[in-house]
């Protein structure tokens, strides 16, 4: 695969302008070759333009044939999985056999799309006959489906090079929808994301697709990917970041004369509730998996358990040791970037000089330029102090949890009230535990998109029924998710037609059904 460091805009390389950047081997601070050249606000217009022109033509497109492409981009992807993990590894020091789990992810979720454009439901087609004997008026004929909303803007993360990246969710269920993408990578694995976006490309010229169906811009997101934001053709965003880049990128869109969607995901604490039963028979049990999900990937997972609240217990403080005795042990592993190891160790600072809190551990650090190393950490404070002190609801995106002792059950529950909007929130508790705290459920449910019971929150499922999202600031907009088939609902828009002739109407509405789906009929799901 000859990377060349250039954008790509439809089935073009963008000409090298300005300085070219290296990407960083962040375990050794080495330069990986070839150097990138930013794209222009120039690059990113005429990539919009390409992608409007381009949705005209693939927004009819059949669903076999979306299918199609879906399907190959995954192929292509599987078929070059050692290059892709080799080149993974070079730029994020992840670990080669994470990264190849993360590819087989990818290209599962591009099939999961494609099996879904198929089955035809997720279009909620929708038909109410006519009525002329209807009084004091006739019913006209109403019927109406999700069609898609035109060019998006797709932002990859930091920490997963693959699944929320170029050829990621947000990409996956963009083209699912009938969508053209331009993606801007994120400027931490820079040579995967171009050697992804060849091959997207090179799957698109494959079936026939027009050109603009994908770009790929590189760039800081303060230039190029406000640039593409803020361009009248593109209709949605999607994007997974941090709360400030997340929040930037939504005051943009809002200001547009046309303002637009942004579905952004911008990080959570994701709270363990530790309820009486389940801590008296197992403490040390969720020591060790609370240590395992608080350290897994170097703590670098949108879903990394920040909050740990435990009741007054006589097994409490054997949890407390077994878990600082476990995290002390933890050996220092490389982050994903420099910049994102030095934002750890300042929330390190931050909490161990935040007043109430104790720090258990106190793991070196070693950061210079170029080495992203960091310890895991284990602090504890008091339900009052947190309650009172706002900042200990600020991620700390790495290796470290802070637990949260409250004397008496009525704190948790105020505790549980102050928590802002969560991807997830988990409980561990024995039936009679469940039964007696049926209060903390019902305020979870207000606070996180998804609950786990007895788990741990690492780990999201790429399936029909997950909800990865979750009230805000968790993400911009709590009714949609970023992992699962319902993903595919945010870059579509529902329209109606009323007292069309059947010819006129698309496949999916007319009356003999011919594609076969369900469909909701004057008020009944049917098929037939």
């Amino acid at each position: 695969m000859n990377l060349e460091g250039l954008s790509l805009v439809g089935y073009n390389r963008v000409k090298p302008a300005g300085k070219p950047t290296a990407a960083i081997n962040p375990a050794n601070g080495a330069e990986l070759q070839p150097g990138y050249y930013w794209a222009t606000p120039q690059d990113a217009a005429h990539a919009a333009q390409l992608a409007s022109t381009a949705f005209g033509e693939y927004r009819r497109w059949k669903p076999g044939r979306k299918s199609d492409l879906l399907r190959r981009i995954a192929t292509l992807i599987e078929e070059n999985a050692p290059t892709l993990s080799e080149r993974g590894k070079q730029e994020t020091a992840l670990p080669v056999a994470r990264l190849q789990g993360e590819i087989a992810r990818t290209s599962g979720q591009l099939r999961l799309f494609a099996s879904l454009l198929e089955e035809g439901w997720w279009l909620d087609a929708r038909i109410d006959h006519a009525n002329a004997d209807r009084k004091p008026l006739p019913k006209p004929d109403v019927r109406s489906l999700l069609m898609p909303m035109g060019p998006v803007a797709v932002f990859s993360s930091s920490n997963f090079p693959f699944a929320f990246s170029v050829a990621g969710g947000d990409t996956a269920s963009a083209l699912a929808a009938g969508c053209p993408v331009i993606v801007k990578p994120h400027q931490g694995h820079l040579g995967t994301s171009e050697s992804v976006g060849l091959l997207v490309q090179q799957a698109a010229r494959e079936c026939a697709a027009p050109e603009g169906i994908f770009s790929l811009l590189f760039g800081p997101g303060r230039d190029v990917g406000m640039a593409l934001v803020k361009h009248p053709l593109i209709k949605a965003v999607g994007f997974t970041g941090s709360r400030a880049g997340g929040r930037a990128l939504m005051d943009a869109a809002a200001a547009r004369p046309e303002p637009i969607p942004v579905y952004a995901e911008m990080g959570s604490i994701n709270p363990v509730f530790l309820l009486p039963g389940v801590m008296q028979q197992a403490a040390e049990a969720l020591a060790t998996g609370l240590h395992g999900s608080v350290t897994l990937g170097v703590g670098q997972f949108c879903t990394n358990p920040g909050l740990i609240f435990i009741e007054p217990n006589p097994e409490a403080p054997v949890f407390l040791e077994k878990l600082k005795g476990l995290v002390s042990a933890t050996p220092p592993g490389a982050m994903l970037t420099p910049s994102i190891s030095s934002e750890y160790q300042a929330g390190i600072k931050k909490f161990s000089k935040a007043p109430g809190v104790r720090r258990l551990t106190n793991g070196p650090s070693q950061t210079s330029a170029g080495i992203a190393h960091a310890h895991a950490e284990l602090f504890v404070t008091n339900a009052r102090t947190f309650l009172t002190e706002r900042t200990l609801m600020d991620e700390v995106f790495g290796p470290s949890t802070l637990v949260i002792e409250c004397g008496s059950r009525s704190e948790m529950l105020a505790a549980a009230e102050k928590l802002e909007g969560q991807l997830t929130a988990t409980v561990h508790g024995t039936e009679e535990d469940f039964a007696a705290n049926q209060d903390l459920l019902a305020i979870l449910e207000t606070k996180a998109g998804r609950l786990v019971c007895n788990g741990f929150p690492t780990g999201v499922e790429v399936c029909h029924a997950m909800q990865h999202g979750g009230p805000y600031p968790a993400t911009a907009d709590g009714r949609s998710t970023s992992v699962g088939t319902r993903a595919i609902e945010r870059f579509l828009r529902p329209v109606c037609y009323q007292n069309f002739p059947d010819t006129a109407l698309p496949d999916e509405l007319k009356e003999a059904n011919p594609l076969g789906i369900w469909r909701l009929v004057d008020g009944q799901l049917r098929q037939g």
